[in-house]
């Protein structure tokens, strides 16, 4: 999945999610790698944290290669939940990455580590709290808004990370990979002198907005073929 997500970013994805009517769900702006540059997709692996790295060791013992370590701590900033010794776990285990709502620390171990880590930052203390575990732990992960399970795949990179359900991933990887070339090829005629505008028409759009208010750029964009926007 990695792979197929090589010539792709989340901008794309999230645009592509649009177009083809799946729900974009992007995790909480904020969430950001360890290390600039890291990028991640994989199959989901919920877990949710309770103030222990018992449920993290337990969910390795079910991974797959390649899956990425989606962690709900609730989105909470006074207590990192994940640090070297877990990453490295998660390295043996075959891990491809972990997606955190929430904060790591051992910042100089992971960067040594390697493997992509996306959360809000870092923060030294661990957890002191043990809360009651729910039936879900190893079911569901929260990630802000969302409900994420390991029906999903992740995406991540510089822009942030986002959800996309298994059953429609090839759909929008395929469309993703389309709005891409077509952003390429208005990115190249802009730069051979053509605006933006007279590729999409713009004046003649503004001519059919002011007789039909109803009449959207998106609309337009897709009468026109372009992808400045989905």
């Amino acid at each position: 999945m990695l792979k197929a997500f090589t010539d792709l970013s989340t901008p794309l994805v999230a645009d592509a999610c649009l177009r083809t009517g799946v729900p974009v769900r992007v995790a909480p702006a904020g969430i950001r790698a360890v290390l600039p540059g890291h990028r991640v997709a994989g199959r989901a692996l919920p877990v949710r944290h309770y103030g222990s790295v018992d449920v993290f060791l337990e969910a390795y013992g079910s991974a797959e290669p390649g899956d990425v370590l989606v962690i709900d701590n609730g989105g909470r900033t006074d207590e990192a939940c994940v640090g070297d010794l877990a990453a490295l776990e998660a390295e043996s285990a075959g891990v491809s990455g972990l997606v955190v709502w929430g904060l790591h620390r051992d910042t100089p171990e992971l960067a040594e580590i390697g493997l992509p880590v996306f959360s809000y930052g870092s923060h030294p203390p661990g957890p002191v709290r043990l809360d009651d575990r729910e039936p879900e732990a190893l079911v569901t992960a929260r990630f802000g808004p969302h409900l994420v399970g390991g029906s999903d795949f992740v995406f991540g990179d510089a822009d942030g990370v986002l959800f996309v359900p298994a059953d429609r991933v090839e759909e929008v990887l395929d469309t993703a990979l389309g709005i891409r070339e077509t952003e390429r090829e208005q990115a190249r005629r802009i730069r051979a002198g053509e605006s933006l505008r007279s590729q999409t028409a713009f004046a003649d759009y503004l001519v059919l907005r002011e007789a039909d208010p109803s009449y959207t750029f998106r609309r337009h964009l897709r009468r026109m073929g372009g992808a400045v926007e989905e």
